[in-house]
């Protein structure tokens, strides 16, 4: 048997059990009952092979209300804005700006291509995932040539597309 979890007496046991029967959504629901479990005296581990949540994420989840109270259970993913843009607005739109003359020019860019300009315009090195993200944000994509086999006849390639009916 896994250690057993001290809840701070917020909510009594039949207003945890109150708040998980009466839950809408599926995140708050579980959580409720993770708090009424702990309350009710199972263990850790019990209360994660009931509900199917790991050990680490229940003590996370009673440390939070026992630090916050009921307003501890939710979904906390809500309103959290990510990563913050590594470009500003003004660069944003210069660089849609150089999208779209690279693209008019017929010499559309890439993810390094665009991570290369980004890190020109920053001071410092951007990977090139982030440079993919950009683009897309921007409503581009990366268009780059289908490789070549080494070693492929050409000849034989353009025979084939003429006979192709």
């Amino acid at each position: 048997m896994g250690r057993k979890l001290e809840l701070a007496k917020h909510l009594s046991q039949g207003e945890l059990e109150k708040r998980y029967r009466r839950a809408k959504g599926t995140t708050e629901r579980s959580q409720w009952q993770i708090l009424w479990l702990l309350r009710s005296g199972k263990s850790t581990a019990e209360v994660a092979e009931v509900t199917g949540y790991c050990g680490d994420w229940i003590r996370k989840l009673a440390a939070r209300y026992n630090l916050m109270g009921a307003q501890a259970v939710g979904d906390k993913r809500r309103g959290h804005s990510g990563r913050p843009r590594l470009l500003s607005a003004e660069q944003d739109s210069e660089l849609s700006a150089e999208l779209e003359k690279a693209e008019a020019a017929g010499s559309a860019w890439n993810s390094v291509e665009t991570a290369a300009w980004m890190s020109a315009k920053l001071g410092r090195s951007v990977r090139a995932n982030r440079g993919l993200e950009t683009l897309h944000r921007l409503g581009f994509s990366a268009k780059t040539p289908r490789p070549r086999h080494a070693k492929a006849d050409v000849q034989d390639q353009e025979l084939f597309k003429k006979n192709v009916p």
